[in-house]
């Protein structure tokens, strides 16, 4: 099967790109008519991004299938375009918008000069009148014609799937316009409504010209996640040979140049510093040892290429997945924006059905004909829901765009409603709160030993070891020794410690105070408390006896406190963990947190009891495997950036950098996006119901109905676009 597809269950999803929509209402239609088809569970149709999102059984959501079922509504579907195609689209379109609202602007002009004129009694005669009501239309045939033709084809397609939109409304009430001006001028009345007809079609080309540019810059939110070049050298035939990064495959060699992003996810060959800015948002440089994976989209520095071993292959690497995932949570839908549709999808049908009947109540109740026709006509034209329609997915597009860029990723179309609504936040602590890896923080040795042999055989010592601890103090002694004898394990005891021996140099034991202390080892020279009492204690000792101690933490991010305090301010916080107390204790001092919101040595299933016995909706951040079922226990569950694999998925949002700045930024940006949907939504219902009762009980005139119908499509597109633009 095309297209962008994952297996759920017994069901199938699948991501393809709908060409051809006009509005809203075309989303609407192409869903009711695919909803029905055997085998198809969930369908949903993204306008702003054109994005179609389906799930069903495999056979019957196939791009094969589906294809010439939507060909017969007058739309066109394809696999899911690139981001670069959707930005080529989106120009496209702005260019054919900008075109047609050229020729509606240029012609429409003297329409309305011709308009004016005769409204304002300008004219000596009413010969002159009539003439120049003639000139008017003459002058808005173009506009009526070519400006106007893309709502006149969008509303034959929803005619078609017999689910009528607001385009259909707006074709009636351009027609009915000059319907109404034709049989006035048959009778010799110059009071034409040619200016009507023109009016609406240039002011919503206008509209939609607007909101293109807003979800075009909506769009621009995935640009943030780099592209690397279109072709890497790989080693073929024996030689480094420039090939298509869609022709090399998982388990390939590739050369990474120097200075240039990394093409594909892959595992490094030789150490080297990577920058993940473009990434990930670190703003300092990593240093990649030999084995590391690497993603695409980072930079490799240094002034020498780095050989990798390929992981992933294009359309599989976690630039692509994280792309994949954003446009799978546009295309679906939140409460909101299924209200926003419930709402357009019955408020079209009776606008028609009221537009229709205006007519012949306004004769039965004594008006005349040309009196029961314009009101008949601003029924028509008032009535159209543009702005229910464009109500909440423009908003969800911005808001989603802008925490993208911030650096929060969403998985799940119910998250962004949800994470406005929080009220309270679990954090793990290893690896959430702090770097997940441990930091040398203090050290002391033997009498007469300088740091730079202590250096020297520790660095013996741990050179061959996986352990972090042990690899946390290789990183603190490396570079003392150019050469590293060969070491012989003699005896280790998993989680403990080791005792080897070096070549030439005797022996050594490395690890906790009761492992040498079993080992016969005499430590009467070091105290016997640890000076650091949420810190990790690891000696070092020779055959003479003790040679020195290390302390080890799981340092917390920089800004760690400054986020639990902002977060703390609006949510309430509490930190849950599997480590020992006293790491706990030592952690909540440095964030400023009390001991009684700080919960230790919790076990997966302690933890997620804790969650849901918080007030709800909850969020939950964890990064383990222990971690899953907490994160399924809150309403919402954040991987943070060096999440497992297992936390990931499981996650309905994941942060893109480290620490947790990128969460603060995202539950602000995420009740600012709901706000604007509200409002939005609130605008448009009022707005829509006021203007029709308004404009049955009384006589509005259709130019009036007109402006403010543009109005309001208008207002929700610029408030919603307020999220895209604000800094």
């Amino acid at each position: 099967m095309k297209g962008s597809a994952g297996s759920v269950g017994n069901s199938d999803e699948a991501l393809y790109t709908l060409h051809g929509m006009w509005c809203t209402s075309c989303a609407l239609a192409v869903e009711g008519v695919v909803a029905h088809r055997p085998g198809v569970e969930s369908i949903s149709v993204h306008y702003p991004t054109a994005t179609l999102w389906i799930k069903g059984a495999a056979p019957a959501i196939t791009l094969d299938i589906l294809a010439p079922q939507i060909k017969r509504l007058g739309y066109r579907l394809t696999a899911l375009e690139p981001s670069s195609d959707a930005h080529a689209r989106l120009e496209q379109e702005s260019r054919y918008l900008s075109l047609r609202l050229l020729v509606g602007s240029v012609f429409g002009m003297w329409t309305m000069l011709a308009s004016i004129l005769i409204y304002a009694g300008a004219l000596p005669n009413p010969t002159v009148e009539w003439v120049v009501a003639w000139v008017s239309g003459a002058f808005a045939v173009p506009v009526i014609t070519f400006a106007g033709w893309p709502f006149y084809r969008a509303g034959l397609r929803t005619l078609r799937a017999k689910r009528p939109g607001m385009d259909v409304l707006v074709t009636l009430g351009v027609w009915s316009a000059v319907v109404v001006s034709l049989g006035l001028l048959w009778r010799g009345s110059a009071q034409v409504y040619f200016d009507t007809a023109v009016m609406l079609i240039v002011l919503l080309l206008g509209g939609r010209l607007v909101e293109t540019l807003c979800r075009h810059r909506g769009l621009k939110a995935l640009d943030i996640l780099p592209e690397p070049r279109e072709e890497i050298l790989a080693w073929q035939d024996k030689q480094w040979l420039a090939t298509p990064l869609a022709d090399v495959a998982p388990g390939a060699r590739v050369m990474l140049g120097a200075g240039e992003l990394i093409a594909l996810d892959g595992v490094l060959e030789s150490a080297a510093w990577v920058d993940t800015a473009s990434l990930t948002g670190e703003s300092v440089p990593r240093h990649f040892p030999k084995g590391e994976p690497v993603y695409a989209g980072c930079r490799l520095l240094g002034s020498e290429d780095a050989p990798m071993t390929v992981t992933h292959a294009m359309g599989q690497r976690r630039l692509d997945r994280l792309r994949n995932q954003m446009r799978h949570y546009q295309a679906q839908k939140g409460e909101l924006h299924k209200l926003a549709d419930r709402f357009a999808a019955w408020l079209s049908p009776v606008a028609l059905l009221l537009g229709v009947a205006a007519l012949p109540v306004g004769l039965l109740l004594g008006l005349g004909v040309e009196e029961a026709a314009v009101r008949a006509l601003s029924v028509l034209v008032v009535a159209c829901p543009c702005a229910v329609g464009l109500a909440v997915p423009l908003a969800s597009l911005a808001g989603s765009g802008r925490m993208l860029s911030q650096g929060i990723a969403l998985r799940d179309p119910a998250a962004l409603e949800t994470l406005a609504k929080v009220t309270s936040i679990a954090v793990d602590k290893t690896g959430t709160l702090t770097r997940g890896e441990p930091t040398l923080v203090s050290w002391e040795c033997r009498e007469g030993i300088s740091e730079s042999l202590l250096k020297a055989r520790l660095h013996q010592v741990v050179t061959s070891s996986q352990h972090p601890l042990a690899q946390a103090l290789k990183r603190w002694a490396d570079g003392s020794e150019a050469s590293v004898p060969s070491a012989q394990v003699i005896n280790e005891v998993p989680g403990q410690g080791v005792q080897l021996e070096l070549a030439g140099q005797g022996r050594f034991w490395l690890g906790s105070r009761r492992f040498l202390t079993s080992q016969g080892v005499a430590l009467g020279e070091i105290s016997p408390d640890t000076p650091h009492q949420a810190a990790s204690e690891v000696l070092l000792a020779d055959e003479q006896g003790w040679l020195g101690s290390f302390y080890l933490e799981d340092m917390p991010y920089a800004d760690a406190a400054s986020c639990i305090a902002q977060l703390r301010a609006d949510y309430w916080v509490i930190m849950l963990s599997g480590d020992r107390p006293s790491a706990v204790d030592a952690m909540a001092s440095q964030l400023g947190m009390a001991n009684d919101v700080c919960f230790a040595e919790r076990s997966p299933e302690a933890k997620a009891r804790l969650v849901q016995g918080l007030p709800a909706p909850t969020l939950f951040v964890g990064d383990g495997v222990n971690d899953t079922l907490s994160l399924a226990a809150a309403d919402v569950g954040v991987a943070p950036f060096n999440a497992s694999d297992a936390a990931r998925e499981g996650a309905a949002a994941y942060l893109l950098k480290p620490g947790l700045a990128s969460l603060v930024e995202g539950l602000s940006s995420a009740r600012a996006t709901r706000r604007v949907m509200v409002q939005n939504l609130t605008l448009s219902a009022v707005y829509n119901t006021l203007a029709l009762g308004l404009v049955i009980v009384m006589a509005i005139p259709p130019l009036v109905a007109v402006l403010a119908m543009v109005a309001s499509s208008l207002s929700v597109t610029l408030n919603a676009a307020r999220l895209a633009w604000r800094e």
